[in-house]
């Protein structure tokens, strides 16, 4: 029997970002599922082993949904990107239980080493 894949959310409202990551994850084997809001994200959080996720969205922020997550039955880790890396907002991010804060551009290395981190972990 083969194991499963874990699972990846990506979940940013920039296309460009998302598409990115989705090719950068699937060819280090995950499976992902990309959404262009938190809202989106929240009709479906099924099962996901790491969710990455953008702080400056339309509707509600990256912070908001890290925020709601227990209360949807989301335990997964997350990480969160951001164009805008200010510190009130990484230690806001940090204090909800964010396990990374990376700016855009990000270093792919280092998010796939965190990535690593975080599905092991979960």
């Amino acid at each position: 029997m083969t194991a499963q894949p874990q699972r990846i959310a990506v979940v940013d409202d920039d296309s460009s970002i998302r598409s990115a990551l989705s090719s950068l994850l699937r060819s280090m084997g995950y499976e992902v599922a990309l959404y262009e809001s938190a809202e989106a994200f929240l009709a479906a959080p099924d099962g996901f082993d790491c969710v990455l996720t953008d702080v400056q969205m339309p509707g509600m922020s990256g912070l908001e949904l890290l925020e709601c997550l227990p209360v949807h039955g989301v335990s997964a880790p997350v990480i969160i990107i951001t164009a805008f890396p200010e510190p009130a907002i990484r230690q806001r991010a940090l204090q909800l239980g964010a396990m990374a804060f990376f700016s855009k551009p990000f270093d792919a290395g280092a998010i796939l080493a965190r990535i690593g981190e975080a599905v092991v972990g979960h």
